[in-house]
């Protein structure tokens, strides 16, 4: 019973049962930027509210045991251990902290730029940005135009650079959760993401020379002196570099360890490998915590507060979209017969290019995780068939997720770090709209040459 309540028939449910879903979305998207004091202390209300819109008339009108247990399916097959994976790769970026001061050249931010992109598919976009963004910071505070450094490391390091493994980007780990194998995508986005960080990169080193080489560039004083000795660069918590590893390793574990030993709660199936796959990142997490000297914290400026409204705000998403995921389910014959309409050609067969802008749209002004969802149900929602038959669909929703949700700031949560982050330094950021502009000149161009050449 458990099992069949937690599968809703999404041909009977009307589109009145998106709007909670819809709501917590627009309210991530729009309220950082017109309420911005509200936002702050009560994002957390703002979330529990959409969530009860959705739990209490499901109750009312489905009866409660079926809210409860569309709950508890929510909360055990998905929310807990994406959450899970984010706090644990959180705590241990946190602890690492990059000491000293490099001159920020054009071929010095490239390099950067281009680390990041690799650590981001290891250690996820949160953690590389995390990570990287401070010392970036400091490297360039000689110099009076920064912004465009902040733009390109969210194009990379917080989007694009986290496209190759579940570690990477939260959608990705969706993804794996569902059953997508850890090495599909780097299998078969691969190229597509070599593609748009080298460019990216090109664009980026000419770009910043360019800036480089304008009279008054240098500010008369630098804030923060570079380096020169050989002490000068180094890293603190380096303990935290083999807590990252172990990360890796039972990540790799839960998706390569078949066991037949399974519990079933409220229709969700709880393997023996992932349950050992959470409880050993929250050790992972605790460890940290314990290793890293206070200084380090203090130092990164390591605080809750990032995580907690991630956890709060995705708790909110993880339910409410629920009846948005069965509607989708029900394809044709569903109250979003539309969409599926849009991205199936007339033979019926699934059309990647209009995936890839569909899933990638909704990313950009939307959050990628729950989008990701979306459309992985719109196209089937069965991993083994998406991982063959519909490969190159499933390669366009994940490149679209993922790739897309560098097109404004709401679309990736790094993006809204990074650009706080920033500005709490002294950077003049671009805009909500100023930024869409840097994003609408340098990546959709590049987005279109992608549609033409793989997702045709």
């Amino acid at each position: 019973m458990a099992a069949n309540a937690a599968e809703i028939d999404g041909s009977a449910l009307s589109v009145l049962w998106g709007v909670p879903f819809a709501g917590i979305l627009l309210s991530i998207a729009l309220m950082p930027l017109f309420l911005p004091s509200f936002w702050h202390h009560h994002f957390g209300k703002v979330a529990a509210g959409w969530a009860l819109a959705f739990l209490v008339p499901f109750a009312i009108t489905f009866g409660p045991p079926a809210a409860g247990v569309s709950f508890i399916h929510a909360l055990v097959a998905e929310y807990i251990p994406f959450v899970i994976l984010l706090t644990a790769l959180f705590t241990v970026a946190g602890g690492i902290y990059i000491r000293g001061n490099l001159h920020g050249s054009p071929g010095l931010n490239t390099a950067i730029l281009a680390i990041g992109a690799v650590l981001a598919s290891f250690m996820g976009t949160t953690g590389a940005s995390m990570l990287l963004i401070r010392p970036l910071i400091r490297a360039n505070d000689h110099r009076k135009h920064m912004a465009h450094v902040v733009v390109f490391f969210i194009f990379i390091v917080s989007n694009a650079g986290g496209s190759l493994t579940p570690l990477g980007d939260p959608p990705l780990f969706l993804g794996f959760l569902k059953g997508v194998t850890f090495f599909w995508t780097v299998q078969h986005i691969f190229t597509e993401t070599l593609f748009l960080v080298g460019v990216l990169l090109v664009i980026f080193y000419f770009l910043d020379s360019w800036f480089f080489g304008r009279s008054g560039e240098m500010r008369r004083e630098d804030p923060t002196p570079d380096n020169t000795g050989p002490q000068g660069i180094g890293f603190e918590g380096k303990g935290n570099f083999v807590l990252l590893l172990a990360i890796v390793a039972l990540v790799l574990m839960s998706g390569m360890w078949k066991s037949d030993v399974q519990w079933v709660i409220a229709g969700a199936h709880v393997g023996l490998p992932g349950l050992v796959r959470d409880i050993g990142l929250i050790v992972v997490a605790i460890v940290s915590l314990q290793v890293t000297p206070k200084l380090v914290h203090e130092k990164n400026q390591f605080s809750w507060g990032p995580m907690q409204e991630v956890a709060k705000l995705f708790a909110g998403i993880f339910l409410t979209i629920i009846p948005v995921i069965a509607m989708l389910k029900a394809g044709v014959n569903g109250p979003f017969g539309a969409i599926v309409s849009a991205v199936t050609r007339p033979d019926g067969s699934p059309d990647p290019a209009m995936y890839f802008w569909a899933a990638g749209a909704l990313s950009s002004f939307l959050d990628n995780a729950p989008t990701y969802l979306v459309f992985f149900n719109t196209a089937g929602g069965d991993p083994a068939v998406l991982m063959t038959t519909l490969a190159p669909t499933l390669a366009a929703i994940s490149a679209g997720a993922v790739f897309m949700g560098a097109n404004t700031y709401i679309g990736n949560a790094p993006n809204m770090m990074v650009k706080a982050i920033a500005e709490d330094r002294g950077v003049k950021m671009p805009s909500f709209f100023g930024y869409m502009a840097w994003s609408g000149c340098v990546l959709i161009p590049l987005f279109v040459i992608m549609t033409l050449i793989w997702f045709r």
